[in-house]
This record gives C-alpha cells, structure tokens and sequence, in this order.
C-alpha cells in the first residue's frame, strides 16, 4: 500500500563511491535531502505536488485502446502462443495466472483518491481570487470522488463473485492507509459495493459542470459570481482546456453502465440494481445528449474518420459518438500488431468464423434465417456493411494501395501474398482465415524503408454503448417496444436506427419488423448487436459473463481451397475454449488470501 510519506529516488547517491571526496560525502549523499523527503503536507501550499496525487489515479484508467481481451471469448484467437489471454481462455485462468485482474492498479488509485480527500480542504490553489481557489477546490474534489467511484467499478467487476449462495464485493476503502491501517479487512457484500460506488458518482455531481468548456461573457454559474469569479477565472478551471477530464455528462454514463451490470443476470440476486433503474438511467444519459438524436449516422465507423481525426485538437468538443474519449496520438502500433504479414504486419487478432456468422445479410436477416439470401459458395456477398467495415474477408483489399489479402490455404509460396494464407508463417499468418480491420488506419505504411505513423481516435465509452445499454435494459423490463425510464423512444427505436445507419437512406428492415413483438427474439437481436458494434473494444468478455451465457463454444474458422468447381469453403475448429461454470466469477488474486485470513476466495477458485 501508498503510505503517507512519499520518496523521490536520488540516483546520484547510488553513484555517491565512484566520485571524488572534494565534492562530497557518501554519507551526505545517502541521507536524502529535504526537498526528496515530500510529506503529504507539501500539497497544502504546492497545487502542483496535489494535482500529482490525483493524476496518478488518472495514469492507471482502465482503459485499453487496443483490443486485448477480445481473444479469450468466441470472437477472436491470437496467433501467438505467448499470450495470456489465450493462455486463460485455453484452460490456464487461474487465481495466480489472471490477466484481467485489477486488484492491485484499482487499490492504488483508491489510495491516491483517498489521500488527495482527505487532504484536499488544506490546499491553497490560488492566492490571487477567493472565486478561482474555490472553482479548482470543487473541480480537484469531483474529479476525486468520480476516479474513487470509477476505480471501484472495474475493481468489482473483475472480482465479485459467488461465496456460500452469497453475492460477494471486495473490501471497500474510503480512507487511506498507512503502516498502522488494519489491511486484513473482509470482503464487503456486492449491493454494498455498488451502493457505494453510486454515492461517490453522486458526490462527485455537486462539484462538476455537465461539461467543460468555455462560458460567454456574464455565464459563470450563481456560485462563483456570487464571490466575484469572472468569465476567464472559469474557463482556466472548467472551460475547453479540461475537456478529458470526467464531466457530470460521463458520469452519467458510467452509472448507466454500472446499473446495468449490477442488473445482469449474473448478479441479479443481489439486488442492487433492478433493469428498470438501469433503462431509467441510460434513459437520463441519452436524453442529455437529444434522444435518438444521439445516433451518430457515422457512429459505427467512428474509428476510420480520418479527416475529422487529422483535424482534431485537444479543445474541440467531442463527436457526437463519443462519451469520453482518450489521447489522440500518432502512432503504428496497432497496424503493426494486427495488419496481415504482407503488409508488415504480425496479424495478432484474427476474427472467428463465430464473429462472421454473426453478420446479417445486406438485408437484416439473420445468415440462416428464412427469406436471408445467404449463398454458402458466395460468403461475404451482400452482408452487412459492418462486416468488411470491421473484418478482412478473403480478397478483401487493404492498406494505402488496396492490395487484395488472399487467406486461402492452397496458395503457393511464388503467389503473391502467399504469407498472407491460413497457418502459412506461424505467429504472423491468420489461424481462422480472416484478419482484423476495425480500429486500424488502412493509410498506415509499415514498410521498413518509409513507415509511417497516423492519429488514432481512442474511444473509452461510446454513445453506441449507452444506445445499447438502453435497449437491452429496457427490453428486459418491459418488453421491445415500451417506452421506459423517462424515454420517449423503445429498444425497439434504438435498434432499428442503429442497424439503419450503416446502410443507404431508405433502407427497410423486415427482420427487426418481424420480431418486434417478441421479447426473447428482441433480446437475441440487441446481444447481436451489441457483439458487432462493440467487437474488438473489450467488451465481448465481459458481456458473456454478465449474461451467464456460455462461455466455452469453441473459436472456429474457415479454410479456402480453390478446385476446378470454384472456390470452397469448409469450416474449422482453431480453438476450444475451457471454461468452468463458477468462471462466470473472476477470482481474488491467491496471493491476496495468503496474506489476509479474513479474504474468502470465490466458489470454485483454488490456485
């Protein structure tokens, strides 16, 4: 644990016996000075030193640009053996070998969190206006209470799980610790777990703006003009340079998020949030942002718009598809990953035939569903859009030139891009015969001899997330078409626009018509659509969990042979996928419960 003192590492001393005695002692060099001994209370008159406590707990956001977690559920494989993932969803998930825990990154924000409150009322943040002092007092103290809340989220969903028949949470810590704090606490219940994550969003809404960004001339809000705040006193604390920063608009989102997760299946019987609240929240988010008007027509090809992204600064306000977004940064790193070997790529992600199948047709009907059209011989002829838009086919084109990728496997090594078939170089060349293209930037060059980078757009919650959420929480409280929680629009309407987007104006949808009616069909519908519009964002794993659904179907793929009839395509089995029934719970890291006997281990974890 972050004690209360904190220590800057002086390098020099480690080199203090290779130096001449006339320019100092070892012994002076070893006792630290007194600027590298900061106590807590250096915060009370250095805003910069209490701004550090708090962006500490905004360096480990559990965020992750890439898609990573993808290849441990039916919607991807990796194609390199060293991968944890892989390793855990193969049969190695243990409480020792766990790559999605979050026990000790989402401890040490809280602490940071913790610290930072409770030291907060003690800062001086400036010396010049009572107004401007009190503005970054109440936004430090937000952003505080809405990371603690944020923290414990993604701590709890990694962590609860089943003890005895009981719904359990993880410790809650709302007080920092030091060397003297009783760590061998036990585990709190769920509902209390997300009671109190709600009380800190709450919290966290008296002290910040729906958004942040610069106010016209005579707008500052009541409370500072009433102590004489001006117009470019609020905008240095709330105006478009803090944008990024966690707004009472997020929050409302990340407590949509966490209403219906808490709702869920999986952990229903806790009682802490019923699909009601969680539709009524998703109902407040959205209504914030106009409805369904919050249906970005580009929504679902928010990552490849590349003019907009060249264009973007830091200040401008976010597109509509986006509920808060990271850095936007220049870099390769994804293509170098995931662009097939042709293209100098590793092609790390390869997309199942599990995720194709999953495509409807051009359509909107399901691949085997009466009236769909689909042509077993002509795979990927008139699908969804989405389906290319996210994943390369055979003979799709990609990169800066377009060049076709060939994944089948009867090429032969003097074809060009041989290395692109099925299993053709191991660690590089696809294992299900089909690459991924969402969130890559086809204008990235990867040649050694001219390589260059391109801005990424990184989405952390898009306004897609919050249509669905909306639509599966009420759907499931009161059925396809009913309007719910303060909404003036159906599941029903949010996934009718959703599916329309991606399509020309005019385009009908039969299927979606077909089955409006019909509750368990409609919740067949939006977890579809929900695994397409969010593949390779971190999603997929945590959803089959929340859902109890099944976990071990087996990841397959498709092999591509040419013969004098045509081409032929002949499904695989690539990789089965062992899970047990009590791994819809993730466990407490085991070595965790050596050091604290009054931790209980989740049913079914051992080691």
């Amino acid at each position: 644990m972050i004690t209360k003192r904190i220590n800057n590492i002086f390098v020099a001393g480690l080199l203090c016996c290779g130096f001449s005695a006339a320019l100092t002692s070892c012994d002076d060099l070893m006792s630290p000075a007194l600027e590298n001994v900061q106590d807590i209370t250096e915060m009370y008159n250095d805003p910069t030193f209490a701004r550090g406590l708090i962006d500490n707990a905004f360096l480990v956001l559990p965020y992750d640009g890439a898609s990573v977690s993808d290849v441990a559920t039916d919607d991807a494989v990796s194609n390199d053996n060293s991968n944890n993932y892989k390793k855990m969803a193969t049969g190695n998930w243990t409480s020792e070998m766990n790559p999605v825990s979050q026990w000790d990154a989402r401890y040490h924000a809280i602490q940071y969190c913790n610290l930072f409150l409770e030291n907060i009322d003690k800062v001086r943040w400036d010396y010049t206006s009572e107004a401007l002092n009190q503005m970054h007092l109440d936004l430090y103290r937000g952003q505080a209470y809405a990371l603690r809340a944020l923290h414990m989220f993604y701590l709890l969903r990694a962590h609860c799980g089943m003890v005895g028949g009981q719904l359990m949470g993880v410790p809650i810590h709302t007080a920092s610790e030091d060397q003297n704090a009783d760590f061998n606490l036990p585990r709190n219940t769920f509902k209390e777990c997300v009671d109190q994550i709600m009380a800190d969003f709450d919290e966290a809404l008296k002290y910040l703006p729906s958004h942040f960004g610069d106010v016209t001339a005579g707008s500052v809000p009541a409370k500072y003009a009433a102590m004489g705040g001006t117009d470019a006193e609020y905008n240095r604390a709330f105006g478009n340079l803090q944008r990024g920063k966690i707004d009472a608009t997020i929050i409302a989102a990340i407590k949509a998020q966490v209403a219906l997760f808490a709702a869920s299946p999986a952990y229903a019987s806790a009682g802490a949030m019923t699909m009601e609240q969680a539709a009524k929240l998703a109902a407040d988010y959205l209504n914030l942002r106009g409805g369904l008007a919050a249906v970005d027509p580009t929504g679902w090809k928010w990552f490849d718009q590349k003019d907009f992204i060249k264009n973007f600064k830091f200040s401008d306000p976010d597109p509509a598809e986006m509920v808060w977004r990271g850095n936007v940064g220049e870099s390769h790193d994804m293509e170098s990953d995931n662009f097939p070997p042709s293209l100098y790529g590793n092609g790390r992600i390869n997309p199942t035939q599990n995720l194709v199948d999953a495509f409807p047709m051009a359509n909107g009907y399901p691949i085997n569903a009466a009236g769909s059209g689909y042509d077993a011989a002509k795979p990927y002829e008139n699908r969804d859009p989405r389906l290319h838009a996210y994943i390369v086919t055979n003979g799709d084109g990609m990169g800066a030139s377009g060049s076709a990728i060939n994944t089948a496997s009867d090429t032969k090594p003097s074809d060009p891009g041989y290395i692109d078939g099925l299993n053709h170089e191991n660690g590089k060349s696809t294992t299900t015969g089909y690459y991924m293209r969402k969130l890559l930037r086809d204008d990235v060059n990867l040649n050694p001899s001219s390589t260059t980078n391109q801005r990424h757009f990184n989405a952390r919650i898009r306004t897609t997330e919050l249509l669905l959420d909306y639509a599966e929480a009420a759907n499931e409280a009161q059925g396809p078409t009913a309007n719910v929680g303060g909404a003036n629009f159906s599941a029903y309407d949010v996934i009718k626009a959703l599916r329309a987007r991606c399509h020309e104006e005019g385009w009908q949808d039969p299927y979606l018509e077909s089955i409006k009616g019909d509750q368990q069909k409609m919740r067949e519908l939006i977890r579809n659509e929900r695994r397409l519009e969010l593949c390779f964002e971190n999603h997929r794993f945590w959803d089959l969990r929340r859902w109890k659904a099944n976990l071990s179907e087996g990841a397959k793929g498709v092999n591509i042979t040419s013969s004098a009839t045509g081409t032929n395509y002949s499904p695989i089995d690539v990789e089965a996928r062992q899970y047990q029934d009590y791994m819809t719970y993730g466990p407490i890291p085991y070595s965790e419960l050596l050091k604290w006997s009054n931790l209980e281990q989740n049913d079914g974890w051992t080691r």
